[in-house]
């Protein structure tokens, strides 16, 4: 089980300088075996800039947000994303935005930022509050659901709709199965020493070629529809085939499709997770659970919640924020030397991978008071404000920080109160939740609450 100590961010002890590992594999094992606790401990022994071995690979393991500013802001241009990694996925994710770099990335990055411009949020706004209505009115008094089930499926139906629009309704459960078995696979590769080719018929790449043909074909139907239709729309997908870069050039089918299967993957499981963990937590602490409930009677009455109700539900954005840096999904962030450099005191050769650790910054004492307590007053006085730069990065940093974490957010937020308007949710597990570190920080099992009513 992952140890829940707090990070003292100093180490205690200047000898060796990180953890040895093993002849061969390094410190491998260790990070299969719970990475959540190896960055934990590099953090508590060795200090801000840790070395360790993957295999034969060198690797630096940095937790002081001044080093973590140089990687992903100052010098970001010498620090791409690992190389090694994602290569895995290009078959899948193509050249969006999470694995593309250069002048392709700013290029592409440029023509998706009107796609979460807040005329464009306030519409989105409106698909997230419907779809989070037709879940609850599908719940029952008594009966005890899968709260991360849950979430998973009303995050994947939201950026369905909000990236593709209307119409889509008969392919959900497709998309819902592909993405399953998408994200099953990118997980299993993400711990997997050596690169398989996806020709090689294992179970588990049959699965992912079958859901890679599924969302292509949804992806590459639509955009034909739009094309023939050339009618402008309030969804995601829209905006993006009206963009045009700065010769006037939009983006080619293949582009599209790279972008929207980005969005469709990455986009829903954050935010269920984030929700996820959310609720976990307020199952944990009724009395904020109890203050949530109150903010969202004062504030929405009978009616649903709507976009301009968001400045008004603090508190809900408080518990996000805090069950955010407590649980983070991106939970892991990877960069790698473009050239020779020293880091922290250490000779860097280039192509060495650099890791920040989301969950260990999170955690540190030295920026947070009790820093393993739930907290969302901590929020009030925006505690973010106060800190280091890279003390607090749920959604990364940087020129790649997320695009939609904007859009994220406000999801979170009006699902959230929408939830805390309807129904009382109660724990219904004697267990605790334990976090299970894969490409996001999932729950390891169910998370189960009963539905109580109000």
């Amino acid at each position: 089980m992952t140890t829940l100590s707090p990070i003292a961010g100093s180490p205690t002890t200047s000898k060796p300088l990180g953890p040895r590992g093993l002849p061969l594999i390094g410190n491998l094992l260790g990070l299969r075996r719970d990475p959540l606790t190896f960055f934990t401990n590099c953090a508590l022994i060795y200090g801000d800039a840790v070395p360790f071995r993957l295999g034969p690979r060198r690797a630096l393991f940095l937790n002081n947000p001044d080093l973590i500013e140089r990687v992903l802001v100052t010098e970001h241009r010498n620090f791409p994303k690992i190389s090694f990694l994602w290569r895995q996925f290009t078959a899948v994710l193509g050249d969006g935005l999470v694995t593309s770099h250069g002048s392709l990335w700013q290029r592409q990055r440029r023509l998706c930022a009107p796609a979460f411009t807040p005329a464009r949020l306030t519409a989105y706004a409106g698909v997230m509050v419907q779809a989070t209505e037709r879940m609850l009115d599908s719940w029952r008094i008594g009966e005890v659901r899968d709260l991360h089930a849950d979430m998973m499926a009303l995050t994947l139906r939201i950026v369905a709709e909000t990236l593709f629009g209307v119409g889509i309704e008969a392919d959900i459960p497709r998309i819902e199965t592909a993405v399953a078995d998408l994200t099953s696979e990118m997980a299993a590769r993400m711990v997997r020493p050596i690169l398989i080719p996806d020709a090689v018929p294992l179970p588990g790449h049959l699965r992912y070629r079958r859901g890679l043909a599924c969302i292509e074909d949804v992806a590459t139907r639509i955009i034909a529809k739009r094309r023939r239709e050339a009618a402008a729309g309030q969804n995601l997908l829209d905006a993006l085939i009206d963009a045009r870069d700065e010769t006037g050039a939009p983006m080619s089918d293949r582009q599209l499709r790279d972008e929207a299967v980005t969005f469709l993957l990455a986009g829903h499981e954050t935010t269920a997770l984030a929700l996820t963990w959310a609720l976990y937590l307020l199952g944990q602490h009724p009395e904020v659970g109890a203050a949530l409930t109150a903010e969202a009677d004062a504030v929405l009455g009978d009616g649903p919640v709507t976009f301009e109700d968001l400045h008004r539900l603090p508190l809900a954005e408080q518990v996000v924020n805090e069950s955010l840096r407590l649980y983070p999904p991106a939970w892991l962030i990877g960069r790698e030397a473009g050239q020779d450099c020293e880091i922290g005191g250490h000779a860097i050769p280039k192509g060495t991978p650099l890791y920040t650790c989301p969950w260990v910054l999170h955690r540190d004492s030295r920026f947070w008071a009790e820093p393993l307590a739930f907290r969302p007053e901590r929020w009030v006085e925006r505690a973010d404000r106060q800190l280091p730069r890279f003390a607090y990065m749920p959604f990364g940093g940087g020129p790649r920080v997320c695009i939609a974490q904007r859009f994220a957010v406000m999801e979170a937020v009006l699902i959230l109160a929408s939830i805390a308007r309807r129904c009382r949710l109660l724990p219904s597990q004697d267990r605790p939740v334990v976090p299970f570190p894969s490409i996001t920080l999932r729950p390891a099992g169910p998370v189960k609450f009963r539905i109580e009513a109000r």
